[in-house]
């Protein structure tokens, strides 16, 4: 697709907002994909464990799977929070009966997750929950949680059948102690309401989810009661791994648009703007020679800071690439595929979307302020920085 020429095209239109359906939220398709791959047994290939509908395949395979996926601009999946974040912490901190009862449905692609972490006042500290879960041993057999308080940033929760939250359990609690890892389903009217947040790019990713009374089983309680920290910290480390690669297949694809749209206009013949890209090009292999080393168990020292010299990385170099995708346009960058009114919302093509929506890039999934404490307390062995009452 070249995005030099003729926002007044109709082919230009058109194949803009094919994009959009295919890879922004909300597309009523992508559900039913989800079931297609599933049923196929495409979901949890890199599962710790098989008999949940799911093939199995070792790390090279899953890397092949992945990087195939990209390369054939399949559509953007609905369903990566519960195989790849869910799905891992089940199979290494859920009972038999949570692992029976969700993950064969995460598999089929029946059910779609959100993830409840995130609070307004609280940025990027995890521990800050105020969001607070009571028990009411008077609900049912095993009693249940009623669940109060606010969660920010939720992808997807305008379209998930449940939500895994982070909530304190213990009254008085501070910090990382008594808090929980619960299982929440958000067909709760009344109870769950979710707030789509309007974004730059005139789309809404990210939600508000309030919690008023929301009920939670007392068996879906993941780790047990007052272990949330450690269940916590476990899923996130399961965020980065295999999907990185295929992150970055995607970042080419993006890149390779950028180059032709610079080729097409002349701006490749600026030697600042060739520079950019030169650069942009050898970050982008950069990048990928470190997920390779990482995912091989070969990333030396700081192992365990890993998925946060990776998110530094492509954070900062996609929201780096966005800004010259529109430079390259030129004044038409500043002109949108379709006509604008007051009665019709604002569209954007993959080149302006790019560029205002990767400006989030180096905040959200952990800040790069946040990215760099880690780094520097858990590879540099730095001292810890404060951070109020134990």
């Amino acid at each position: 697709m070249d995005f030099a020429f003729g926002p007044q095209d109709e082919d230009f239109r058109r194949e803009a907002r094919a994009w959009l359906e295919e890879h922004l939220t909300g597309s009523p398709a992508r559900r039913a994909w989800e079931r297609e791959l599933g049923g196929a047994g495409w979901i949890g290939l890199g599962w710790a464990e098989d008999g949940y509908g799911n093939r199995r395949a070792d790390l090279t395979r899953q890397v092949v799977w992945a990087e195939e996926y990209a390369r054939s601009k399949a559509p953007a999946r609905s369903g990566h929070i519960g195989e790849n974040l869910l799905a891992p912490t089940l199979i290494a901190h859920g009972s038999p009966e949570q692992k029976r009862r969700f993950l064969p449905a995460v598999a089929r692609g029946e059910e779609l997750w959100c993830q409840g972490y995130s609070e307004p006042g609280a940025g990027s500290d995890l521990a800050g929950v105020r969001t607070t879960a009571v028990r009411d041993t008077g609900a049912g057999a095993t009693g249940a949680y009623r669940i109060t308080g606010q969660k920010i940033w939720t992808s997807l929760a305008h379209e998930a059948d449940w939500c895994f939250v982070l909530a304190r359990t213990e009254p008085g609690s501070a910090r990382h102690r008594g808090l929980s890892f619960l299982l929440v389903p958000m067909d709760q009217p009344g109870r769950i309401e979710v707030r789509p947040i309007r974004q730059l790019t005139g789309t809404s990713d990210f939600n508000e989810v309030f919690f008023d009374g929301a009920v939670a089983s007392a068996a879906d309680v993941v780790g047990g009661e007052g272990d949330g920290w450690r269940v916590a910290m476990s899923l996130l480390g399961f965020e980065r791994g295999v999907s990185t690669l295929a992150q970055q297949i995607g970042f080419a694809e993006e890149l390779g648009r950028v180059l032709r749209t610079a080729a097409a206009t002349g701006a490749d013949r600026d030697p600042v703007v060739r520079e950019r890209l030169v650069r942009l090009w050898a970050e982008l292999r950069v990048m990928r020679w470190n997920a390779l080393r990482t995912l091989g168990g070969s990333g030396g020292p700081g192992g365990a800071s890993a998925p946060s010299v990776a998110k530094l990385l492509w954070g900062g170099w996609h929201r780096r690439l966005g800004e010259v995708a529109v430079l390259v346009r030129g004044a038409s960058a500043a002109v949108g595929p379709a006509d604008w009114s007051a009665e019709r919302p604002y569209e954007l093509d993959p080149a302006q979307h790019l560029f205002l929506f990767s400006r989030a890039d180096t905040i959200y999934g952990g800040s790069d302020e946040i990215q760099r404490t880690i780094i520097a307390e858990r590879a540099l062995g730095l001292p810890k920085e404060p951070r109020g009452r134990p």
